[in-house]
């Protein structure tokens, strides 16, 4: 049975509001991957949409040919004007097929791979502590988010690319506006036009005088528009200081509200890299989903779909799955335990789309947390819990401010 052929209205409509919890993906979600691994479900625009929920049926979607990550592809699925305008308006390759997909992620693969990261621990690890450093001469309390999570990876990801981190504010507001779920689709426009123009100035300036970073090695090439160098350094920019910014915070966060993992970590400071997988697992900060549109017939957990399918693929869920998560003597999936063995999560997604930063990630999370616990012991909230605000617009969730003290 396709969702073509399915009808009248059902229950769940996208974007799903929040529950009582805010560490938890919406319990609209939570309640469908108890029931069923597919559930249908409507998008704003009215469009019919399959939400995807199992962890078996995630992982093998987006591990799939048949289902197309190209937004241009008809029937593709959209929960805002302004995502559609950030996903069609000169898209960049995590929006392509293969073999264009594939053809451009390798322009800059070299500059992610796990050895050429691990080089750059000390760097980050200087980032971090002169970070650690501001807050401690400002004196408490401080927001960790604007004057610790934010500004690290910017300035790590301004390095790699070759954009002078004294431009953060226009990058970093342009980029919020892009990922903000209630963007008009004019909003977007502007904001996508702003910062392709400034990567493009950028860019040919760097033809002028390269230097040792992604930008000047990408012009450097013959096998490149100006269009596409531009383009992949916007999704760099965006996607390398947005997705590592929240996702430290979000850690952050939930270490202060568990103290005794904190403490367990600072004893054991070995565990911190399983603790990051799990703490990926547990918050998988792309709440949305991943979108993909069926090219051709194809079955999902017996449920045929026909092309012209919508699927968003729902990460957080998945990463709840009890049967993998939460097998006997471990605790459940819904709860943060920093001993589980959490490495099959899907917070990166799967398939050839897998999060290419994800070596970076992995190595601002580790050095983040290990300096934190070693250099702020005493680290707490600096307002009652309930007062914290979260983005439950954007695509990437996370706090929008956490005051501490230590």
């Amino acid at each position: 049975m396709s969702l073509t052929s399915m009808a009248p209205a059902p229950a769940l409509t996208l974007p799903a509001p929040y529950g009582s919890c805010p560490y938890d993906p919406p319990p609209a979600y939570l309640e469908a991957a108890a029931e069923r691994p597919l559930t249908r479900t409507v998008l704003p625009d009215g469009s019919p949409c399959w939400l995807i929920t199992g962890y078996p049926e995630v992982r093998a979607v987006l591990a799939d040919a048949r289902f197309s990550a190209d937004a241009r592809t008809p029937g593709f699925p959209f929960l805002s004007p302004g995502q559609r305008e950030l996903a069609t308006a000169q898209p960049s390759f995590i929006r392509m097929d293969d073999p264009e997909h594939a053809r451009l992620r390798r322009m800059v693969t070299k500059d992610f791979l796990v050895k050429r990261i691990e080089a750059l621990r000390p760097g980050i690890q200087r980032i971090v502590d002169e970070a650690v450093d501001r807050m401690l001469a400002k004196g408490a309390p401080v927001d960790l988010v604007g004057d610790f999570a934010l500004p690290v990876p910017s300035l790590v990801i301004c390095l790699m690319l070759g954009v002078p981190y004294q431009d953060h504010d226009f990058f970093q507001s342009l980029s919020r506006t892009l990922l903000d779920n209630s963007t008009t689709h004019e909003q977007a426009a502007r904001a996508h036009h702003e910062l392709m123009s400034y990567l493009a100035r950028l860019a040919a300036d760097k033809q002028q005088k390269p230097g040792d970073d992604i930008l000047s090695r990408l012009v450097a090439r013959d096998d490149l528009t100006p269009q596409e160098t531009a383009s992949l350094g916007f999704l760099l920019l965006v996607t390398g200081h947005e997705s590592t910014a929240n996702m430290s915070a979000m850690c952050t966060l939930a270490l202060l509200r568990d103290p005794k993992q904190a403490t367990l970590l600072r004893e054991r400071p070995a565990l911190i890299p399983a603790a990051v997988e799990e703490l990926l697992r547990h918050l998988t900060i792309i709440h949305l989903g991943l979108a993909r549109v069926a090219k051709e017939p194809v079955e999902i957990a017996g449920t045929s779909l026909v092309a012209g399918d919508a699927v968003i693929c729902m990460l957080s869920t998945a990463n709840r799955d009890a049967g993998l998560f939460g097998p006997e003597g471990c605790t459940h999936p819904s709860q943060l335990d920093l001993t589980r063995d959490a490495r099959r999560h899907l917070a990166f997604g799967f398939g050839v789309h897998q999060c290419l930063g994800q070596p970076l990630a992995r190595a601002e999370l580790h050095i983040i947390l290990e300096t934190l616990l070693r250099r702020l012991p005493g680290l707490r909230l600096a307002v009652p819990e309930e007062e914290l605000e979260f983005s439950t617009g954007s695509i990437v969730y996370g706090v929008k401010a956490l005051p501490v003290s230590w």
